[in-house]
């Protein structure tokens, strides 16, 4: 996992619901993270410090941004 990186929260966290779904904002070292996450309306709910074993990557922040194929 790495900066930019989109996440989902396999557990809960604090005041988080297993679910919660957020961006990494900043990366310590590979097992602890900052991440900021967002509500349904992608409202920010707040910015965590949190440890891999609690995160599941969905999507790569390299992947959500190669350009489209069409043509």
């Amino acid at each position: 996992m790495n900066e930019l990186d989109c996440v989902r929260l396999t557990q809960s966290f604090e005041d988080l619901a297993a679910g919660a779904e957020g961006t990494i904002v900043l990366k310590y070292n590979e097992n602890d993270f900052e991440v900021e996450f967002f509500d349904a309306s992608k409202e920010t709910i707040g910015v965590y410090t949190i440890s891999k074993g609690y995160l599941e990557l969905t999507v790569p922040y390299a992947a959500s941004t190669k350009p489209s194929e069409s043509r």
